[in-house]
């Protein structure tokens, strides 16, 4: 069965996308998982599958079947007893992601460094501008922000197979941004560290 074109309610905030010509069980799927990594599903919450089958107008089974597809990437686990719910996020899984982010966009700002062009280096300069989005308190927004700034370095450094693994890698790390831009002082700190990326860049160093 493949889903039509139209919206339906969603738990929380979010809701079900039905415009791509899907298996319904991919658009349930994809409907839970973006709205995990963008902390609309918060770690610890449980989910019910009787419940959000009424909300997405759905039977149990693309449901069920989705939960499994989700605690196969870690996003759900199953607690006897209790059920399914939205992964806890520990420290360490923080610290992991962003040793591998780190050694990634390393390597990128490397490359970008050399290869960016004036035109990209202005679209950067319009990127790293997100105080106001910082004013408005949307984490959400911040994270797609800080998503934007990046994704100009990725595609400057002009290597298709790095920015295949970091895009890969962006909807997990997603998921890790929102979590440590709930710190104020992370938040502050971002500002500053963008415009020395910048500054860099801009510099070749």
């Amino acid at each position: 069965m493949c889903a039509g074109k139209g919206k339906l309610p969603m738990m929380n905030d979010f809701s079900v996308d039905m415009n791509e010509y899907l298996p319904l069980r991919d658009v349930v799927f994809n409907t839970l998982r973006k709205a995990i990594l963008k902390g609309e599903l918060k770690p610890g919450e449980r989910l019910m599958e009787i419940a959000l089958a009424e909300r997405l107008g759905v039977s149990r089974t693309p449901v069920r079947e989705a939960m499994r597809k989700l605690e196969l990437e870690g996003l759900v686990v199953m607690i006897p007893r209790r059920g399914a719910q939205v992964a806890n996020i520990t420290e360490k899984d923080l610290n992991d992601v962003l040793e591998v982010r780190i050694a990634l966009e390393n390597l990128s700002i490397e490359n970008a460094c050399m290869r960016m062009t004036e035109e990209q280096l202005e679209e950067l300069w319009n990127a790293k501008n997100f105080e106001a989005t910082m004013a408005e308190g949307n984490l959400v927004k911040l994270a797609e922000a800080d998503v934007a700034f990046h994704e100009v370095i990725y595609k400057s450094s002009d290597n298709r197979r790095l920015n295949q693994v970091l895009n890969n890698l962006r909807e997990q790390i997603y998921r890790y941004r929102v979590e440590y831009l709930k710190d104020e002082e992370t938040r502050r700190l971002l500002v500053k560290e963008h415009k020395e990326i910048y500054e860099a860049i801009k510099n070749r160093d």
